[in-house]
Order: C-alpha cells, then sequence, then structure tokens
C-alpha cells in the first residue's frame, strides 16, 4: 500500500469528480442542437460522450455530415451554458466536507471545460475557495489525457510528481497523471463505467474515502 505521508498537492477533476453537471450540459447541448433539426439527447447519451472538450463534443453529436453547423452550434452552447451553469449542477456526497477537511494540502482543479467556465461554475457552487490552481482545455498545450495540463500545475505549485495525486472519474484523467508521474485515484460514480477505470493506482466509491485512503481519517 502506498504511503501518503510526502504528499503536498490534491488535483481534481471537475465534471463527473466534484461535481454532477450532466443536466446542465445535456439542457446546454440540447438548445444548441435542435435548433438544427438534430434529436435532443438525454442525460445518459452526454455522460457516455463527455470528456474531451466542449469542441469534440459538439463533433461527435453532429457528426461529420453537418460539420458546416459546428461553429454555431459551438456558440450556441458557450452563450447558454454560460447562462445555465449551475441551475441543476451540485457538488456530489461528501465533496464540500472532504474538501474542508483537506486544508493542509495543496489542491488544484483540471478540467477539459474551457478554464472560464470551470472557474466560474466552481464559484457558482462555493468551491473556488478550496483551490490553489484552476486549469481548462484552454490553459495548456493540450488537454487531458495529455499530461501537459498536469505538469503545468505541479510547475506552478512548485510540486515534485511523487508528492502529488489526481483525483478523476475517466480514463482521461487516469493517462494525464500516469504521463506526469503522479498516483491515480479513479471514483466510481463519475460519467465512466468502473470498467473504463481499471489502469489506477486506486479506486474508491465516495470522495470520503479519499480522506480514508491518504491517511486523513
Amino acid at each position: 500500500m502506498k504511503n501518503f505521508n510526502d504528499l503536498e498537492l490534491i488535483i481534481f477533476d471537475l465534471d463527473g469528480t466534484l461535481v454532477d453537471s450532466s443536466v446542465d450540459i445535456t439542457n446546454a447541448l440540447n438548445y444548441a442542437i435542435t435548433a438544427y433539426g438534430i434529436k435532443p439527447l438525454a442525460v445518459d447519451d452526454t455522460i457516455k460522450i463527455v470528456g474531451e472538450g466542449l469542441t469534440r463534443l459538439i463533433e461527435k453529436i453532429i457528426g461529420d455530415n453537418n460539420a458546416s453547423i459546428k461553429d454555431s452550434a459551438l456558440d450556441r452552447f458557450i452563450q447558454y451554458y454560460s447562462e445555465h451553469l449551475a441551475d441543476f449542477t451540485k457538488p456530489y456526497p461528501g465533496v464540500t466536507k472532504t474538501l474542508e477537511m483537506l486544508g493542509g494540502y495543496k489542491k488544484a482543479v483540471i478540467s477539459n471545460k474551457r478554464e472560464a467556465l470551470s472557474k466560474k461554475l466552481l464559484e457558482q457552487v462555493g468551491l473556488i475557495k478550496f483551490f490553489d490552481a484552476v486549469l481548462g482545455s484552454d490553459s495548456a498545450s493540450e488537454r487531458k489525457p495529455s499530461p501537459a495540463p498536469v505538469k503545468k500545475v505541479l510547475e506552478i505549485l512548485g510540486v515534485e510528481p511523487h508528492r502529488a495525486i489526481i483525483v478523476g472519474d475517466s480514463n482521461f484523467d487516469i493517462e494525464a497523471g500516469k504521463g506526469a508521474g503522479v498516483t491515480t485515484i479513479a471514483v466510481t460514480y463519475g460519467y465512466r463505467s468502473r470498467e473504463m477505470l481499471g489502469s489506477a493506482d486506486f479506486l474508491i466509491d465516495n470522495m470520503n474515502q479519499l480522506l480514508t485512503l491518504i491517511g486523513k481519517q
């Protein structure tokens, strides 16, 4: 079992890890695509395809045949989502309490949502105060699963890779963490199946278990 005595930094994914934003993302997507006659999505449809960033999300939905509407659909999504970031979005159970208990550690968020939207969402759900750094899809040279944003956070906060962990709900978080040399922890309650998380160093079923894992309770 890994010893977390030298842990300095905990990096979190945002959507599917800290907050359940699936309803608000689905509503914004449907606002963006139904104007073009594309069938609306259910929440279950959305959570299967989120994670690679907004542009890729729109591309997956509209398909190659509708490439000409990509930019306008993207604009419609951003316009709507920016105004409805937290209509239904809330932190998952145990997240706020866990963050309060992690006061002795540096903490960061790395999302494949754009940085401005990530910060605005964290503000609206009352979590921004817990974090020393927030990076989005446009904050580093590449987004997850590239290790680039993880390496950037390590550099910004002055932490060696072996003193950091990343907590996320997808294979993108795991790959980004492993590529940067940090310990990976996957949550099983997010947007990806347990089977997709098998390469993580540790699995946790709720955020409270993070405290137990690192020896904080």
